[in-house]
């Protein structure tokens, strides 16, 4: 981040603008919306400035730019089309250390005016650093579409019974959940609907019918992270996501997806390596029961589906015999996240019609699977956990019915910016495997569909063609760039 948001209360604030064009007037309307007390320095003024100088509503100072005229300002902008007249206010500013902003010249600001969406008294700012202005203008304009103006009405409304809710409520805890009650129930809907006398009743009676037990009874949100990128997370695991109080994550999910937690929120790391638990799976259930019990909303977030190899149906056992209520919120699993980025379809007419999920992880150092459902034809076979045990399940396939030139594929951190693709048989991956020394996250693909990874591939974390490490062999296409 090269610049902190803030938002300042210019309220009666000495402001300074050096410049009155059409670049100047956008500024000086801003700072008229803040309250500032607006002096324009401009040797002359386009037509709209006169009209806000005729109302009153700012000062003008008929003159070119000198550094005297700093001297009661609090803040100053400059806005001209003269670059030496920019670079002059910039430096006179820095030397009386006041805060200035330059337009379209980033380098010369020490601070940047963003784009807002002014849904008073809500206001979001979006800003890119000066680096693009167009592109901050078209976020803006996407966001007015998604904001309804009623948000504001309804932040109003929040902001009139703000001191009786916290009398009501004792706790942090209760008077969040108390609002967020407000905020996603009846009494936001009967704003959007123009009825607001209606909400404030409604909002009335809540807090007179408020009991802080009502609003402390925790939940559990077992959420699925997907197998990596952020973008395939769901939109209902992103709000519950900002709901939580606390959150327990483990190494399958990407950092970049725990950084999308709200930012207050606990968050304890529970990962979990081969064998190596830093929290084993009895205290993970324990410290989700313990947690709901004291009343928070608690985010399990993990890589993947939490149903499929994610040890989700044990961690809400307990919960469901304590009566704590929870949500199960699906997520994108590795095999189809994966496969997907990769270019593999799991199923094809052509290659495959049916497709088989199984775990590689070892037990007593060995992988014990059912080989014989695993080697039949016309499906494919997708390994979870596999890269530790690959030689054995790779020796396995072929010693009970595959042929050591069956298809196989290894993607190492699919749908994220460290994926790769090792594409060869299931006599040569292993091979191919060390050589490429993979890091973890893995899954294993076997079966004909593996072949069209070279011609479906799509994805390159890098911007060049697809990375594919697949083995020049008879029949199978290489990427001589690798």
């Amino acid at each position: 981040m090269d610049a902190l948001p803030i938002f300042l209360k210019l309220r009666n604030t000495p402001a300074l603008v050096v410049g009155g064009g059409s670049v100047a007037e956008r500024k000086i309307d801003l700072l008229i919306r803040a309250g500032a007390r607006v002096t324009v320095v401009a040797p002359e003024i386009g037509s709209k400035v006169k009209a806000l100088l005729d109302q009153q509503k700012l000062q003008w100072i008929e003159d070119r730019f000198e550094p005297t005229h700093l001297s009661q300002a609090l803040i100053a902008i400059a806005a001209t089309d003269n670059e030496d007249v920019n670079r002059a206010v910039s430096d006179a500013a820095r030397q009386q250390n006041l805060p200035v902003n330059v337009v379209d010249q980033p380098d010369l600001c020490t601070f940047t005016v963003p784009s807002i969406v002014d849904r008073s008294p809500v206001i979001i700012a979006i800003g890119t650093g000066g680096a693009s202005p167009v592109l901050a203008r078209m976020l803006k304009a996407r966001l007015e579409t998604l904001i309804p103006a009623a948000y504001g009405r309804l932040a109003g409304i929040a902001r009139e019974f703000r001191d009786q809710v916290k009398a009501a409520l004792g706790s942090v805890d209760s008077r969040r959940g108390f609002w967020e009650t407000v905020f996603q129930g009846q009494v936001a809907e009967l704003v959007f609907a123009g009825k607001e006398n209606q909400a404030r009743a409604e909002l009335r009676a809540m807090i007179q019918a408020t009991e802080d037990a009502k609003f402390e009874k925790g939940e559990v949100y077992l959420v699925g992270a997907g197998p990596g990128d952020p973008d395939l997370l769901t939109f209902r695991a992103l709000r519950l996501m900002q709901r939580a109080d606390v959150v327990l994550y483990d190494r399958l999910v990407a950092p970049a997806i725990v950084d999308l937690v709200r930012r207050d929120a606990d968050r304890i790391f529970v990962g979990k390596e081969k064998s190596k638990h830093v929290v084993p799976q009895p205290e993970i259930n324990e410290l989700l029961l313990s947690l709901a019990q004291e009343g928070k909303r608690v985010l399990r977030l993990k890589g993947g589906d939490p149903f499929i190899f994610g040890r989700g149906g044990e961690e809400i056992e307990d919960l469901v015999r304590h009566n704590i209520p929870f949500q199960v919120i699906p997520g994108i699993t590795a095999a189809a996240g994966c496969a997907s980025y990769a270019g593999i379809p799991l199923t094809h007419r052509d290659h495959a019609q049916s497709c088989l999920f199984v775990t590689g992880h070892l037990k007593d150092g060995s992988v014990d699977l059912n080989w014989d459902a695993l080697c039949q034809p016309g499906q494919t076979v997708v390994v979870y956990m596999g890269l530790t045990g690959l030689e054995s399940i790779c020796r396995e396939m072929i010693r009970h019915g595959l042929e050591n030139t069956t298809p196989a594929a290894l993607i190492q951190q699919g749908t994220t910016l460290n994926q790769r693709v090792i594409a060869a048989t299931l006599g040569s991956l292993p091979e191919a495997v060390a050589a490429a020394k993979v890091r973890a996250p893995t899954l294993l693909i076997v079966g004909s569909v593996v072949t069209l990874h070279d011609k479906l591939a799509w994805f390159d974390p890098d911007g060049g063609p697809p990375e594919n490490l697949a083995l020049n062999e008879p029949g199978r296409g290489t990427n001589d760039g690798l």
